[in-house]
């Protein structure tokens, strides 16, 4: 029996690993969650999985939360905000942490539960954007396992499995696209959030959604595949594949390629995550390749798409660029989504912010904390002038 908490439990990966444990309770029982305010799923999760600690955003969350609980019943504990994800990451008895948090708040709650022995399934990309080598020295220093729930990051770790990492020559991640693949670059300044949130084969959160449409989302799994496969930027290469059949492949030196493919269902990503290194019986369908008739690739639009471009200068920069990146970019979608800026904005508020920064070099956490918050302040105060 493995004991899982799950950061992020009501969110759409959190979710499907939840279905995921329901679906082999003989291998599989959830001992603490996390969500934000989403208290009405979060009660029902509780219901069904019986918990023993729950951890929601803030008190106002907590309270509603108390009252929907039925009194009469073994209710769990109840904790609040950062201190508590943390406390949840690192709860006695868990063996797997499930980080499906959306954006900077995945980096303390990941470091508390390496820091506490538990392996961790992650599908917070931002963490090793923010922190990539203060999270894998940790990893390391622990002895504890990170794998990847991304279906990119799964792929090349599913590629890799059984291979020499020296003889890995490449990494190709594939990228949908994302809704404007086709749409000119002239006609992307009136797009609306609708709009961009209608992922031709995706179904996904509103942040990922939104960096999907700018390839923000490949820029930063681009960081993330860095850290996590010890692979330089510059051996890592951004295939848009429109079907999104193929979910990323590797190359080798002797000019072998490997892929990994299956239809667009994350619940394979995270059914692997969790009972690696054996392979759950889903009942998925694969792939109807005859039907499918053709698989097509192509290069990135860096034009067009100019986010990706700004998250390789990150990467290139190094220290703590990649968390300026980060930040400016959540805040500039947080604006996006709530008509604050036009899509065409989120680019330009993000080049602003990286432009403005002074580099750390090989920071420390709190250097890097530090600049996620300089950096909030900076693209939130450029959100006024987005042309600066």
């Amino acid at each position: 029996m493995k004991h899982l908490c799950i950061l992020g439990s009501t969110w759409s990966i959190g979710c499907n690993a939840l279905h995921v444990a329901e679906m082999f309770p003989e291998r599989f029982s959830v001992k603490a969650l996390a969500a934000g305010r989403n208290v009405a799923r979060l009660a029902a999760q509780i219901e069904k999985f019986r918990p023993e600690m729950v951890v929601v955003i803030d008190r106002k969350a907590a309270d509603e939360l108390s009252q929907r609980l039925p009194a009469n019943g073994a209710s769990p504990r109840i904790r609040v905000g950062e201190e508590g994800y943390r406390e949840a990451a690192s709860l006695a008895g868990v063996d797997l942490v499930v980080v499906a948090v959306v954006g900077a708040a995945g980096l303390l709650p990941t470091l508390a539960g390496i820091d506490s022995g538990k392996d961790i399934a992650l599908a917070n990309k931002e963490t090793l954007v923010m922190a990539g080598q203060i999270v894998m020295d940790r990893v390391a220093s622990k002895g504890v396992q990170l794998l990847p729930i991304d279906s990119e990051h799964s792929a090349i770790f599913q590629c890799l499995n059984g291979h020499r990492i020296e003889d890995l020559e490449k990494i190709h991640l594939t990228a949908s696209g994302g809704p404007f693949l086709n749409r000119p670059e002239s006609e992307l300044v009136n797009i609306d959030p609708g709009e961009a949130l209608n992922h031709p084969t995706w179904s996904m959160g509103p942040k990922i959604s939104i960096d999907s449409a700018t390839l923000m989302n490949k820029g930063l799994e681009v960081i993330e595949a860095r850290w996590l496969f010890n692979m330089p930027a510059e051996r890592i290469e951004v295939v848009v594949h429109p079907q999104s059949v193929v979910h990323s492949m590797v190359s080798f030196r002797d000019g072998s390629v490997l892929a990994q493919l299956g239809l667009p269902d994350m619940k394979t990503a995270i059914a692997y995550a969790l009972s690696y290194p054996e392979r759950l019986a889903l009942n998925l369908p694969v792939p109807d390749f005859p039907g499918i008739g053709a698989l097509t690739f192509q290069a990135p639009d860096y034009r067009k798409f100019p986010c990706l471009a700004l998250a390789f200068d990150a990467i290139r920069a190094g220290g703590t660029m990649p968390s300026v990146l980060n930040a400016a970019n959540e805040v500039a979608v947080a604006a996006f989504l709530a008509s604050t800026i036009a899509f065409s904005a989120i680019p330009s508020i993000i080049r602003s912010t990286l432009d403005r920064h002074a580099v750390v070099k090989d920071p420390s956490l709190d250097d890097i904390l530090e600049a996620d918050r300089w950096a909030r302040g900076v693209a939130a105060g450029l959100l006024k002038k987005p042309g600066s």
